[in-house]
């Protein structure tokens, strides 16, 4: 099986997948789009949202390189289509570090990343028990203990960026006074 990603228009992804699946129901392709559960808070009230992990790209899954030729101007007729990448006269699937980074969203957290369990150590340094941040400690950049939220630095074809993660703190941090 080989990965692609494709780059679609932001915030039109679920919209794109819904039109190819009624104009091709019968293509073989696994379409991809995977997501985030984050509590936010707004004007007050804690809403649950459904966050792209990777705002305006979603992933297929093919048999084999003559696969994405065969369905390639499929994909492309469909409003809201911007590029493959690595780019249209270069299409690539994903491999090493950008292939782990895919499935760990797609095999491994399922269709909605959900909140992971974390408690914080002694030096203060998070600890992932389970859920979507186990595996990505590395790429932890900044941890809010308040919102409950750990940012984390995303790679996609040496572009970066960064997206917020959910978590449920098991144990509070605890405190050293300084004192002797």
């Amino acid at each position: 099986m080989k990965y692609y990603a494709v780059q679609v228009k932001t915030r039109g992804e679920e919209k794109y997948i819904s039109l190819f699946r009624a104009l091709h129901p019968g293509c073989e392709a696994r379409i991809y789009f995977p997501k985030r559960s984050l509590t936010i808070r707004r004007r007050g009230v804690m809403v649950q949202t459904t966050p792209a992990v990777f705002p305006g790209y979603i992933f297929l899954e093919l048999d084999g390189e003559e696969a994405i030729l065969r369905y390639y101007w499929l994909f492309r007729k469909i409003s809201g289509f911007y590029r493959f990448l690595k780019s249209n006269r270069n299409i690539q699937p994903l491999e090493g570090r950008d292939l782990e980074t895919a499935l760990h969203f797609i095999k491994k957290t399922g269709p909605l990343a959900g909140i992971s369990r974390v408690y914080f150590d002694e030096n203060s340094r998070i600890v992932v028990v389970d859920g979507p941040l186990a595996g990505l400690e590395g790429n932890i950049v900044k941890v809010d203990k308040r919102k409950g939220r750990a940012k984390i630095k995303l790679d996609l074809y040496k572009d970066s960026f960064t997206i917020d993660l959910g978590f449920e703190l098991l144990q509070p941090a605890s405190r050293s006074t300084g004192r002797a």
